[in-house]
């Protein structure tokens, strides 16, 4: 799955350098992943209507080139790998196609006690069909 969010740099979001601060960046992926699952019909509202949620267990981030004030920024989201409980993710955040920053993430899918559980039935399927199939995104 390929999914595209625009967001723009606001300027609270900056450090003392001018340059947006390095944990913002973390907020826009984190935005642009609920934007993905929301636009596949996996929303953070129906998650929790059943039971589920989707928590971050890995992160590995790398800042290319900072991004400023005022700047559009791209980060498209794709989907690598889905399995029983868990799905990887490579986000890419670019400027006029300039990379800023990449995130590779890794999820699991939780009850509401904290402990592992499997997908939602039929969330597994729509993200491996979207992962092998980007287009239908």
């Amino acid at each position: 799955m390929v999914h595209r969010t625009e967001l723009k740099v606001r300027f609270y979001e900056l450090d003392p350098y001018d340059h947006v601060n390095h944990t913002s960046y973390f907020g826009y992926f984190e935005t642009a992943r609920v934007e993905a699952l929301e636009s596949i019909g996996w929303g953070l509202h129906r998650l929790k209507a059943i039971g589920v949620q989707i928590v971050v267990f890995d992160m590995t981030a790398r800042f290319e080139v900072p991004a400023v004030a005022g700047d559009t920024l791209t980060v498209q989201s794709e989907v690598l790998e889905v399995k029983r409980a868990s799905s990887r993710w490579r986000q890419t955040m670019t400027r006029d196609g300039e990379t800023i920053a990449t995130l590779d993430v890794k999820a699991a899918s939780i009850n509401t006690d904290g402990r592992p559980c499997r997908l939602p039935d039929g969330m597994a399927e729509t993200l491996e069909m979207l992962r092998a199939h980007p287009e239908l995104a």
